[in-house]
């Protein structure tokens, strides 16, 4: 990065790999700026890094990603506090295991997901500018290829209940648009200088299936047996955001260990179906007057 402390915004960094990758980007100097739901986490997580990285820079903003106005309260918040800003990374997401409608009345993991790290983008789309080579880094996933149909814009309002076997297509089907949220975006901001990339993390025991009742117990097993070792997922992560290599690409997806370039599933790679998700998303959540 150009600057010598660069401003990281991080969401979903008081667990797993969104904290993993806060930690290392404290120790190459970044300034912290991390997204919470919880104050208790949040501590522990600063108690955390500062204990690795006594100087550490880090500043938390409080808000709940299922809920779209606070999404936009807390990026405006943090566009006023920071007018540079050198990476957005949406890291935030969850896989539910039921159908949960949120105070806005999206499927709860749409809008965590996806409209959520769509809409904090757009809100901090001036500081990332004002960096002059700023990155948006998206955490997709190879679930993508278990997406079912893509359906829009019904997908993006669907509420239909569903169970715990039902649940991966749709989590899938998230993590598809996240990947073409990426491709557009490319291209919407070329010639901003922020480039825009997505990654798969690989499989990860960390938050692997919190609302399962064995998901714990899962993970000391797989931790023991060194199956999916979130370092891994953080690495990918951490690469994107501060590695000149992937400074210099923008609309790419990229593969945890290598690196390599991942074509995605289709429609993923779509561009016409990519500008349809987005002018259909921008509608959407203009009508919640979600968007100046």
């Amino acid at each position: 990065m150009k600057t010598t402390h660069p401003i990281i915004v991080i969401t979903g960094a008081t667990s797993g790999l969104g904290q993993l990758a806060a930690i290392e980007l404290a120790k190459r100097g970044a300034q912290l700026v991390l997204v919470a739901r919880s104050e208790e986490r949040a501590e522990a997580t600063r108690n955390k890094i500062r204990a690795l990285v006594s100087a550490a820079k880090i500043q938390f903003h409080f808000g709940d990603l299922s809920s779209l106005s606070d999404v936009k309260r807390v990026g405006l918040e943090m566009a006023a506090a920071y007018p540079r800003i050198d990476v957005l990374l949406n890291n935030a997401g969850l896989h539910a295991f039921e159908q949960r409608v949120t105070s806005d009345g999206f499927a709860e993991m749409i809008a965590v997901n996806y409209l959520a790290p769509w809409l904090l983008t757009h809100t901090l789309r001036n500081s990332l500018i004002q960096s002059g080579s700023a990155r948006v880094v998206n955490v997709a996933s190879e679930a993508s290829r278990n997406h079912g149909q893509l359906v829009l814009p019904d997908d993006l309002v669907d509420t239909t209940p569903f169970t715990a076997r039902g649940s991966s297509p749709i989590y899938g089907k998230t993590k598809l648009l996240n990947i073409m949220f990426t491709g557009e975006l490319a291209r919407q901001w070329d010639g901003t200088g922020v480039c825009v990339n997505a990654l798969n993390p690989g499989f990860n025991v960390t938050g692997l299936g919190r609302e399962l009742w064995f998901a714990s117990g899962l993970e000391r097993i797989l931790t023991f047996l060194h199956v999916g070792d979130p370092r891994r997922g953080a690495d990918i992560i951490t690469r994107l955001a501060v590695e000149p290599t992937f400074g210099k690409v923008s609309g790419g997806y990229f593969n945890v260990g290598s690196g390599a370039a991942i074509d995605p599933v289709a429609p993923g790679g779509d561009a016409r179906m990519q500008n349809k998700l987005w002018t259909m998303t921008r509608q959407l959540l203009e009508e919640r007057g979600l968007l100046d």
